[in-house]
């Protein structure tokens, strides 16, 4: 065999190690997660990560058990911790973002035209996970996809929640630990603020990240339709086919939108990469959304005490925060097809133990202070 070249060596090496990471991380979301078939989503990932490994390490001419070893990165080891304490849904953009950067870059390598395609595909199962569907299927049931406004509906009343939850735990343990209401105001409003903004920057990357790897998409297979128009005419001459079309009306219905670029463009990402360009959605518009909607839930806790009523305050913000809650819960629960009542009062609970948790250690460190 001819010795290798430093320079595809040093490539295929780079592949590896990037694999060897990728192994990790789907390693890292199946365990994380708890659902056994998501869990088992992120297992066959790990399994097609490993054919990479495989795939490079015959490249580089060592045997599987000669590959070196290696240490997940800090990115991977993170994001494995973050799955789960969690869960793996608020990392999947996170880990859509390592898959765009995969495919960046195996694009151009002739050498890599089946592993690409492989990441193309992981985009497709991990956006679908994220949306709370099984790859390849319609919406979960039991989810809260009742109709196509549940999502914005949904993320505006977690939003409100986080808020409620969090700045009332907060404005209850400062509470805990001294009685002067303009600590506990300040106190509230630096965190309304504090986890408004968080909340807001955290949406703006998740949505940019989202859109960054469906533009790279788009403009990706613009090139190829440009670079390779056969190819992409007989892949669309496919996908009618698997539609039920016979040969010949496949072929003639291909060749009529491949002579409309735009058009061609248009088709094959809807159809080809199952996107929706004219749904990409707005990180600043999500950003906003997420900054008011916290911020809304936040407020509830500290209105008592922003209109000083003394020693009522406390109580009151206590009572609009547990109807604040039980509302919530009631409302989400309508998108999970539950009973409201239940679903008002398990979040009235959650709510009230979080708040006097925190209002027990407040009272401690106060009392250890004073």
């Amino acid at each position: 065999m001819s010795k290798q070249n430093p320079a595809d060596r040093s490539r295929y090496m780079r592949y590896l190690q990037a694999e060897q990471q990728a192994v990790a991380l789907y390693t890292a979301m199946a365990q994380a997660e708890k659902d056994p078939a998501r869990a088992q989503i992120f297992r066959e990932l790990t399994e097609v990560e490993g054919r990479h490994l495989a795939y490079w390490a015959e490249k580089l001419i060592l045997d599987t058990k000669d590959i070196p070893p290696f240490k997940p990165s800090f990115r991977v080891r993170a994001l494995g911790w973050m799955a789960k304490s969690l869960g793996t849904k608020r990392v999947l953009p996170l880990v859509l973002r390592i898959e765009g950067e995969d495919t960046e870059m195996y694009a151009g390598d002739p050498e890599a035209t089946q592993v690409m395609a492989d990441e193309e595909g992981h985009s497709r199962q991990l956006q679908e996970l994220r949306d709370g569907k099984r790859p390849g299927s319609e919406l979960d049931s039991g989810g809260w996809q009742k109709a196509a406004g549940a999502g914005a509906f949904r993320a505006a009343v977690l939003g409100g929640n986080d808020g409620l939850v969090s700045t009332f735990s907060l404005v209850w343990g400062v509470a805990g630990g001294t009685s002067d209401p303009a600590v506990i105001l300040l106190a509230g409003v630096a965190g309304l603020l504090a986890g408004a903004s968080s909340m807001a920057a955290g949406e703006y990357v998740s949505m940019r990240a989202d859109r960054d790897l469906v533009e790279h998409r788009i403009e990706m297979e613009r090139r190829e339709l440009q670079e390779t128009p056969g190819d992409e005419r007989e892949e669309l001459s496919l996908i009618y086919r698997m539609k039920g079309m016979t040969k010949e009306e496949a072929n003639v219905l291909a060749d009529r939108i491949i002579q409309n670029p735009e058009v061609a463009l248009n088709t094959m990402v809807r159809d080809e990469l199952g996107l929706d360009p004219t749904q990409l959605g707005s990180p600043w518009g999500a950003s906003i959304s997420s900054f008011f909607s916290f911020a809304l839930g936040a407020v509830v806790p500290v209105i008592p005490y922003a209109l000083r009523l003394g020693d009522r305050a406390f109580l009151l913000s206590g009572v609009l925060s547990a109807i604040a809650l039980f509302t919530v819960g009631a409302s989400l629960a309508t998108l999970t097809e539950k009973g409201w009542l239940r679903g008002g009062l398990r979040m009235l609970l959650i709510g009230m133990a979080s708040a006097l948790a925190t209002f027990g250690v407040g009272r401690l460190i106060g009392v250890a202070v004073s």
